[in-house]
């Protein structure tokens, strides 16, 4: 776990970073080439834990489906309209083994960068894929029964999730990995989870992952559920996940597990062992733009919020900037990242990039840098520093109408943060496209007889209320669309 309540984690997509530090250098860049005044940034920016996606080796088979597929080619060349074949590496989930891939400079570079991070520190986190693996690993010859088969009929059936495969052992018919409401990855073959004998070598797998890293981000973490495997696949598996967890914890202790999770299965991750869960809930419901869903999702209990985590983007969902109009992106923001749980920013958020990158390319388009995004940024991470952030203690605050009749302060959503030592922050969102107003019981006791100061730590606002009328009516607030204050509160004599 981490050393604070809340950390902040960043995902880099390490491929894509190397290869714009290869065309800064004129030659190949490995992780050793990553510079330390990289590293000094991120440290400086406040982040606990750096993401580095795909570092593990792929192969030719996936990368030559990747870029043999129709579909994803004509994705590849609206990311990249000089798209060429050397831009596509194949997905960084499909798994040929796991070993740092040659290209980056293997374990011993990726042990230096660790080092180099610990130094800083910063913690690792890397990618484990319990799904499936590549359609060239190894145990497709050594260990075909850790894969679920496959006959001619299913083949002839579903070609689109199933594949035959020339092997050691002759040519075998092998599923796909898939997810069970879409069809499957055609660059991947499924993991039998109702093989004991895989379960145990995907647990030395991550085992061996472990003693690389400080945690690891888990793609899909709920497919290998015994639930949703028999769902799958229909075939019964005994529970992977709290064994996996106690056994990599048995050498790790600290050892941090995060779950890629949908279907209203976080709360079933976090019981299975994982420290974090991706809040995609919290997500969606910013993107229906209406604040109620979004204060409703906020009640729940510390127990379940502190070990979500939140984002606006990942290598998975469209860029915010593309998706979120500007006011609305802000506001977003503010409600995403200063709430409880693990902060999680990805590469590009902060310049205000708008084309989403495949894990199955290595380079990234060109794009300019929104300087209103950086510069709301470069505030919010400051804010995010403050230890009132990292390891206060958060609450809800009651909001009323500003007068009967006035509906608006249904668009309202505001908390605090307080510490033992004083320190205490107000923080006021107005998540809608009209103006709102309303009135706001703070549930600070001692601004009786005081004056409330009240300084915005994102713009310039400065207020001084009376601290009676502050403690009894409520502090007053008319926002206009996507409006929000950060407010730090003091009491002045």
């Amino acid at each position: 776990m981490s050393d604070v309540r809340y950390p902040s984690l960043y995902q880099i997509n390490t491929r894509v970073w190397l290869t714009d530090l290869s065309r800064a250098l004129g030659r190949r860049a490995t992780l050793d080439d990553i510079p330390d005044a990289e590293l000094d940034r991120l440290a400086e920016l406040g982040f606990d834990w750096v993401w580095l996606l795909s570092v593990w080796q792929t192969g030719p088979a996936a990368q030559a489906i990747s870029r043999a597929h129709a579909g994803w080619r004509r994705e590849f060349a609206e990311t990249l309209p000089d798209l060429a074949d050397d831009d596509i590496a194949g997905s960084g989930f499909a798994i040929q083994a796991y070993t740092v891939h040659r290209d980056l400079g293997g374990a011993e570079a990726l042990a230096r960068l660790r080092q180099r991070m610990q130094q800083r520190g910063l913690k690792l986190m890397l990618d484990f894929v319990p799904n499936h693996m590549a359609p060239d690993h190894d145990w497709i010859d050594t260990h075909p029964d850790y894969f679920v088969p496959g006959s001619e009929a299913d083949l002839a059936r579903a070609p689109h999730n199933y594949c035959r495969v020339q092997t050691k052992n002759g040519p075998l018919i092998f599923a796909h990995g898939r997810d069970p409401y879409f069809d499957g990855w055609p660059d991947t073959l499924q993991l039998n989870y109702g093989n004991p004998a895989l379960q145990q070598a995907m647990i030395d797998e991550l085992k061996r992952i472990a003693g690389q890293c400080d945690g690891v981000r888990c793609d899909m973490a709920m497919l290998v559920l015994p639930d949703v495997f028999e769902r799958t696949w229909g075939i019964r598996t005994e529970p992977f996940w709290p064994k996996a967890a106690e056994a990599v914890r048995r050498e790790h202790p600290r050892f941090l597990l995060m779950a890629e999770v949908y279907w209203d299965l976080e709360w079933t991750m976090q019981q299975q062992g994982f420290d974090y869960a991706y809040d995609k809930q919290l997500y969606d419901r910013l993107r229906d733009t209406h604040a109620r869903p979004v204060r409703e999702h906020l009640y729940a209990g510390l127990d379940y919020q502190d070990k979500l985590a939140r984002f606006l983007e990942n290598h998975d969902e469209p860029r915010t900037a593309a998706t979120f109009e500007p006011a609305m992106h802000e506001a977003g923001a503010i409600v995403t990242f200063l709430s409880p749980g693990l902060r999680f920013f990805h590469q590009g958020q902060f310049e205000g990039r708008k084309k989403r990158i495949s894990p199955h390319l290595v380079r990234a388009p060109q794009e300019p840098v929104d300087a209103s995004v950086q510069g709301f940024y470069v505030k919010l991470l400051a804010a995010l520093r403050q230890p009132v952030f990292r390891d206060g203690t958060w609450s809800l605050i009651e909001l009323v109408p500003a007068w009967d009749g006035n509906w608006t302060s249904d668009c309202f959503i505001a908390w605090c943060w307080q510490r033992d030592d004083g320190e205490r922050r107000l923080v006021v969102v107005n998540y809608a496209g009209n103006q709102s107003q309303c009135y706001i019981r703070m549930p600070f006791v001692d601004v009786i007889g005081r004056t409330v100061r009240l300084r915005d730590l994102m713009g310039s606002a400065s207020l001084d209320r009376d601290g009676d009328e502050v403690a009894t009516r409520g502090l007053y607030l008319d926002l206009p669309p996507w409006g929000y204050h950060v407010f730090e509160v003091t009491a002045a004599t």
